[in-house]
């Protein structure tokens, strides 16, 4: 498949996001990108993000997790960030994200006892790998997203967005992102969001995604998603979600994981307060000292 591979300059001097990238390779030879700090033997911690960010989502939290010691480990999704981006919408299919990943964090960096933190696609493609691969995870937390297995269609507000990306020529990336916070990003911070993405051809990876999740029995992915789901559901090791109270896309969707997953008997639940979709943006500290406290 052909590649871009986003210019570095593109990255330079983005507020709030003073650490150095590291990348590896997947399987089929793609440079992924992403951020390792804090000391390498403190207890993993694991970042996905989701549609359309990359890892700068997360420059709230990843100082917070590292100050209590943590190793944070935050990689771009292949189509995002400092990751290579397939320019088809075809070269993206759920299987080829989850293949991507499992690559990355098991054959390159042969990561174990992982705590898992994910959020939008980040969870569709981490609950996946903890279903598939249950013995590489210490621990899960899950805010706003999901693991979809066909019974269920999407709301409204998801129907809107997925209409607006499919329509739109040229993706506005930062608004997208503004618009999924409870609170107005800075011009700084909405080029930040932006950066990966230099032109349109760039942003095969965001175009792709709304319409990948299995929301029917038809779905190429929904057979893999319930396979997935017959192991995740007797995960025993701690769950942990910390929804947002302001997210119109995946608002009770915790439910579900609370009640199906044997891990999430017992453990502190929370609604985070005065966060949007995007609740690492707007409540990012919050979750990070809920995270380390639940974590110790």
């Amino acid at each position: 498949m052909e590649t871009l591979r986003t210019p570095d300059e593109r990255f330079v001097d983005l507020p709030g996001f003073p650490w150095s990238p590291h990348y590896a390779e997947t399987s089929d030879g793609l440079r992924m990108g992403y951020i390792d700090e804090g000391p390498k033997d403190g207890p993993l911690v694991l970042l996905l993000h989701g549609e359309p960010s990359w890892s700068y989502l997360y420059r709230h939290m990843i100082p917070v997790l590292v100050d209590a010691g943590m190793r944070v480990i935050a990689p771009d999704l292949i189509g995002f960030g400092r990751s290579d981006k397939p320019t088809e919408v075809s070269d993206y299919t759920y299987a080829r994200h989850v293949e991507w990943m499992r690559s990355f964090l098991f054959d390159a960096l042969d990561l174990h006892d992982i705590t898992l933190f994910c959020q939008d696609w980040g969870g569709l493609i981490g609950l996946r790998l903890v279903g598939e691969h249950p013995e590489r995870f210490a621990r899960v937390c899950a805010s706003n997203t999901g693991l979809p297995d066909g019974t269920r269609k999407l709301p409204e507000a998801w129907q809107v967005f997925r209409n607006f990306v499919a329509s739109t020529p040229e993706l506005p990336i930062g608004f997208l992102i503004s618009s999924g916070c409870t609170e107005k990003l800075s011009p700084e911070v909405t080029a930040a969001y932006e950066a990966p993405f230099p032109d349109p051809s760039y942003m095969a990876g965001a175009r792709a995604f709304p319409d990948l999740i299995p929301q029917d029995e038809d779905n190429v992915a929904t057979a893999d998603n319930r396979a997935a789901w017959a192991t995740l559901a007797k995960f025993e090791k701690p769950f942990l979600c910390l929804f947002s109270d302001k997210d119109p896309i995946t608002s009770g969707g915790e439910r579900a994981l609370i009640h199906k997953i044997s891990g999430a008997d017992g453990q502190p639940h929370q609604t985070i307060e005065g966060g949007g979709h995007f609740v690492q943006e707007d409540r990012g500290g919050v979750l990070a000292e809920a995270l380390i406290d639940w974590m110790r």
